[in-house]
């Protein structure tokens, strides 16, 4: 027996020996670990914990080779083949399918699909996070730890491989939950069957616990934004809502005018404006009573400015901070709209100038509110809550070019329309922008546009 145990020792050595890192941390995945940082020490003994002592500790390991597609391992390190490993497989899978699942999907992503996920996920995780990622493994093992996906919940993977249109990985998932059902009911059913022996009564008490996959309360769909609810958000009073377009540019406030008043919004554009006079803007809009009966909102910017601020069409700072924009609608400042969403599309050019470094300027934007007096807001309501945020910057120079329009405005209008006609959900939509944007900046490296989505939608939006 010592000398088995030795063997399998010097095979774990071996295997690792034989694996790059990326494959370690696959191998460590598969082992239940979720740490990105292991220390190859720990790897070698989760291993040894796994295999040595236990009857069915060479098969473990000769079926860890498969999801890495080692073969050439299983034959000279653990003296067996593919075919034999798969038909063991089929009599008895001792990794777990979840993990396994995962792994494979992980593999049959192309950089394109990642790009996608990185897109759909931009508002549940850290956005270093998000640029550590550099396959789906690390966003599987980011979303367990937020607890957003695990081996009982992955209708969140499956609705956004749909979402990529990666339609073949989602039926790989479908199969897996249809295998864990199965495997539930059949247990259950044994149970149920033993219990009947002592207690009808018990039995039947159990048979009305019976789990039903389809009955399962669906998961979070992206942390603070969708959830996959059975309702929607409210959005059909006539006008929807008001919808504040605030053009810095002149270049396409018209088109996003005559996109939203063909979605059924109340449109105001406002042309050339300072920071000093959108803040006026935007504070009037906060207070307007046409809030009240709306069922939602509309913010549209287009200015100079950096990552986190509006120049306007000032020549220089200090600027209007965009958060300070965000927060100008919330429920605190603006309580007609709690409860109600509210929609942020904002175009930036980079400025590229030193007296783009600005002060940001707070201008009393989302402190002097509307009188709530008149207004009833649901304490229920973060005041954060029901935001979508789309914010996408290319650079400055962009405007130097004869006739320009912003790529990312073009394809959000056409989006919308389209969206419209199918009835399409608002992320959803915002998928198809990111895959324009996709292909642009992969013909025009010179003139890149980066979006950030961000959003806490709790329910689904139809425009």
């Amino acid at each position: 027996m010592a000398q088995s145990h030795q063997q399998q020792l010097l095979a774990i050595n071996q295997i690792i020996e034989g694996l790059s890192t990326s494959e370690c941390r696959i191998l460590f995945y598969l082992c239940c670990g979720l740490d990105l940082d292991y220390d190859i020490t720990v790897l070698k003994k989760t291993l040894e914990s796994r295999v040595v002592c236990d009857e069915n500790g060479n098969m473990y390991l000769e079926q860890l080779m498969l999801p890495l597609k080692r073969f050439d391992l299983l034959r000279k390190v653990l003296k067996t083949s593919r075919e034999q490993v798969e038909r063991d497989v089929q009599n008895r899978h001792l990794l777990p399918e979840y993990r396994v699942l995962m792994v494979n999907i992980s593999d049959d992503m192309t950089k394109e699909d990642l790009s996608s996920f990185k897109f759909l996920f931009g508002s549940s995780l850290p956005r270093e996070r998000i640029e550590k990622a550099k396959n789906f493994l690390d966003f599987t093992i980011e979303l367990e730890k937020q607890d957003l996906v695990s081996a009982e919940s992955v209708d969140l993977v499956e609705q956004c491989l749909r979402n990529i249109n990666r339609v073949d990985l989602a039926k790989k998932v479908v199969k897996y939950k249809t295998s864990v059902a199965t495997t539930e009911q059949h247990s259950y059913a044994s149970c149920l069957s033993s219990a009947s022996n002592v207690c009808h009564s018990v039995t039947q008490s159990r048979q009305r616990q019976s789990p039903h996959v389809e009955n399962r309360t669906a998961p979070v769909y992206m942390q603070q934004t969708c959830r996959i609810p059975a309702d929607g958000y409210k959005f059909n009073t006539n006008p929807r809502g008001v919808c504040v377009i605030i053009d810095c540019v002149g270049n396409d406030g018209v088109m996003l005018e005559q996109t939203f008043m063909a979605l059924n919004f109340h449109v105001s554009l406002h042309k050339w404006l300072s920071v000093h006079d959108t803040v006026a803007v935007l504070r009037g809009i906060s207070k307007h009573r046409a809030n009240h009966n709306a069922d939602g909102f509309v913010c549209c910017i287009i200015s100079r400015g950096t990552r986190n601020g509006l120049l306007c069409t000032d020549p220089h700072g200090p600027g209007l901070e965009l958060d300070k924009v965000r927060c100008a609608f919330n429920a605190d400042a603006c309580p007609m709209l709690a409860g109600k969403p509210k929609l942020f599309f904002i175009q930036t050019y980079g400025i590229t100038e030193p007296h783009g470094r600005m002060q940001h300027q707070d201008g009393g934007l989302e402190t002097d509110g509307y009188d709530r007096m008149h207004t009833h807001t649901d304490r229920n309501i973060p005041r954060d809550a029901d935001v979508f945020w789309s914010h996408c910057s290319t650079d400055e120079r962009q405007l130097q070019q004869g006739h320009h329009r912003s790529v990312y405005l073009k394809a959000l209008s056409d989006a919308l329309h389209k969206g419209q006609q199918r009835k399409t959900k608002l992320v959803d939509i915002h998928v198809e922008v990111n895959g324009v944007l996709f292909e642009h900046n992969r013909w025009n490296p010179g003139g890149v546009y980066d979006i950030d989505l961000r959003h806490t939608l709790i329910k689904d939006l139809y425009l």
